[in-house]
């Protein structure tokens, strides 16, 4: 058999540029979500990945289905964080799996990225994924009848501006019990913000944006949780955005997380790390909240 020197070639390209994208695309950060995801047990849930949602490469999400799910399937959709430039569901296992093995199924969503997309686009993704969940919730074997939105950082942005930002349609708003945002920027200024610029059109005024300015009265619970020792996203964020939710009646509790900072938040939801942090702890106890009939 004749080995075919072009294809090897061109084969050899590819790799390498991957390897480029990959080596560009890292930050510090991802040698945690790996140790994290390496060290995550891999029983307790099944899984089907790389589900496509809609036309872009970054729409795909997967799914950790529970093999302890609770009677009634609830469902978390987490939306990951990383300042709208950075971030990958795969980074996320651990979270699956902490929440997957309390009877919780779980979807993790990737979405289009800036710079090269900017605010609404990330929006505009979670929009569609939750879209398709609900029209293909029997082939995707999942139920969307109590659907929980949780997100950290950019992700609890996300969360909070698909549901204030969006013209969500009735029949799918109506499926949302709650929504859990983990040391999310709601109420700030991105004007020449060093990590975030570049996520945002900077002719656009920051009232223009953010979920605070667009909250209406309704009956979807709202948890916010706080890092104690967040020096990425400030308090008044969380602060804020709980003051404009009591002022108009809405549900909204405020939960400050000890002895964590903006990174070691998600990173503590990890099962490795339950008896060291009590994030799992709360995320489990505000989603029995949410949950447990009025």
């Amino acid at each position: 058999m004749r080995l075919n020197f072009s294809n090897v070639l061109v084969d050899a390209k590819h790799r390498l540029e991957k390897l480029k994208q990959d080596y560009d695309d890292f930050k510090i950060y991802d040698l945690g979500s790996f140790s994290l995801n390496y060290l995550t047990p891999k029983r307790g849930f099944d899984q089907q990945c790389q589900i496509v949602y809609g036309p872009d490469p970054r729409h795909q999400l997967d799914i950790f289905y529970s093999q302890v799910a609770k009677a009634s399937r609830p469902l978390i959709v987490f939306v990951h964080g990383g300042a709208w430039s950075h971030g990958n569901k795969k980074d996320y296992h651990f979270v699956g799996q902490a929440l997957a093995s309390h009877g919780y199924d779980v979807v993790i969503i990737n979405y289009r990225l800036a710079p090269d997309y900017i605010f609404p686009s990330s929006v505009d993704d979670l929009h569609l994924a939750l879209d398709y969940l609900l029209q293909h919730q029997q082939q995707l074997n999942i139920n969307t009848e109590k659907l929980v939105l949780m997100g950290h950082s950019a992700g609890a942005f996300n969360i909070m501006s698909v549901l204030y930002r969006q013209d969500m349609p009735v029949a799918l708003a109506d499926k949302i019990t709650a929504v859990i945002g983990l040391a999310g920027p709601y109420h700030f200024d991105y004007k020449n913000d060093p990590l975030c610029a570049d996520a945002f059109d900077q002719e656009l005024p920051y009232p223009a944006v953010m979920p605070y300015y667009f909250v209406y009265p309704n009956q979807i619970k709202h948890y916010l949780l706080i890092a104690e020792h967040d020096q990425i996203v400030a308090e008044s964020n969380a602060i804020d955005f709980y003051a404009q939710l009591k002022y108009h009646r809405n549900h909204a509790e405020m939960v400050i997380i000890p002895h964590t900072g903006h990174l070691t938040m998600i990173a503590s939801l990890a099962s490795l790390f339950q008896p060291f942090f009590n994030t799992q702890s709360e995320v489990l106890r505000v989603l029995e909240d949410a949950l447990s009939p009025a």
